[in-house]
């Protein structure tokens, strides 16, 4: 054989054909944990959707009382084929926990060694001491809110945005009426009424879905934003023309002095920016609501402060002032219909890759959402708030 063959001599004999073996399909066992968050009232996961998952040979064990805020019942899912348990601690211990708040420092101790947590992590609440529990427990943390598809949108963040503006309108309504103590105004266009003006902050999925709203409703609405293509967007996707404009203090001045209900949408990468100063609250009608969606982020209102669904209003300069910060919980089951839709295909999708470290390697969507990898932080943003040690998913999942 000659001395500059490519190949060595065994590389030259035949080989043994190789068989592609068949992946190997996971079993899933799911905890759902029943919320303990104030005002908290959703669930991960319907009744449908556990009989979709047990149908397919996953367990599932859920906390009684878990979907009582949803309006559903623990004989609901027993019929679905979930295990009721009246112990706390028990959902804790399955190998997947499904959560919609994150859990607390007691809750983390419940939960085993190396557990896969599928929770919202609600970035700006919480404080360095979470992330040294669920190091310890060397737990794989994946935050719903982080989790990015195909599309490179957020889909429980967007879908939760889009309850967050439509319910923000029908929340105005309810609080213009008489009997809220309002200015007894019906939120629509009535003949020989003029129609209520709506101003709205922001032209993202919340500012979208709440002009949607008050549009279908008869009201007119002005949208600010300092995005033309965001506002040019939202003109296309709309059924009727609006007022649109970039923020300017004397044109905001102006529409909020004018309007009947003011609903703050705008995100800023931080803290939400004050668009609305105390001086122009001050000039708004007698009775004018202000609903700040971005109050979770610091509000775009200069006089918001945080308000809780038990008390959700306070009045300033004769403006009634609705800042609650987790505005989807108020709908619970929709916002319940929502999360479940998006999750459910998710974890098919684990148990049919063979468990969560296949589904991890092959659905960068999972990789985007995940924040501890075996107790590692893997996310530069996170690492970067805390100022926490990080390393690339990319580089721990080969």
């Amino acid at each position: 054989m000659s001395q500059f063959s490519p190949f060595s001599k065994e590389e030259l004999l035949p080989q043994a054909e190789m068989l592609e073996i068949k992946k190997q399909k996971g079993e899933l066992f799911i905890g759902l944990p029943k919320e303990t968050h104030l005002g908290e009232k959703r669930v991960c996961l319907t009744p449908d959707a556990v009989t979709a998952l047990t149908s397919h040979g996953h367990r599932i064990v859920i906390e009684t009382g878990a979907g009582d805020g949803a309006n559903y019942t623990d004989k609901e899912y027993s019929e679905a084929g979930a295990k009721i348990s009246y112990d706390v601690e028990e959902a804790f211990k399955c190998k997947i926990v499904l959560k919609v708040a994150p859990p607390t420092a007691e809750e983390i101790e419940y939960i085993n060694p190396q557990t896969i947590l599928i929770s919202s992590l609600q970035l700006k609440t919480q404080t360095k001491k979470y992330f040294e529990h669920l190091a310890k427990k060397r737990i794989t943390a994946v935050a719903f809110d982080f989790i990015k598809d195909e599309q490179e949108t957020y889909p429980i963040v967007k879908s939760l945005s889009e309850i967050a503006g439509t319910a923000s309108v029908l929340i105005a309504g309810e609080l213009m009426s008489g009997v809220n103590k309002g200015n007894g105004l019906l939120f629509g266009n009535i003949s020989g009424v003029p129609p209520t003006s709506v101003v709205i902050f922001g032209a993202g999925t919340v500012g979208e879905y709440a002009a949607r709203t008050a549009i279908g409703l008869g009201a007119r609405v002005k949208v600010f934003d300092n995005s033309i293509t965001k506002l040019r967007k939202l003109q296309h996707s709309l059924p009727a023309p609006i007022y649109t404009s970039t923020i300017q203090p004397k044109s905001i001045a102006k529409a909020l002095m004018r309007c009947d209900v003011a609903i703050g949408a705008i995100r800023g990468k931080n803290r939400s920016p004050i668009i609305a100063t105390e001086t122009m609250i001050e000039q708004m009608k007698e009775g004018a609501i202000i609903v700040d969606v971005s109050i979770d982020r610091g509000g775009c209102f200069e006089t918001s402060n945080v308000t809780n669904h038990n008390i959700p209003t306070f009045v300033k300069h004769g403006v009634i002032h609705y800042c609650v910060p987790n505005i989807p919980a108020r709908y619970a089951r929709t916002a319940t219909l929502s999360i479940s839709n998006i999750f459910t295909p998710y974890l098919l999708n684990i148990a049919e890759e063979g468990g969560f470290e296949n589904a991890a390697r092959y659905d960068k969507s999972l990789r985007s959402g995940m924040y501890f990898y075996h107790g590692i932080l893997t996310n530069k943003t996170v690492a970067d708030w805390f100022d926490l040690p990080f390393k690339d998913i990319n580089l721990l999942i080969l």
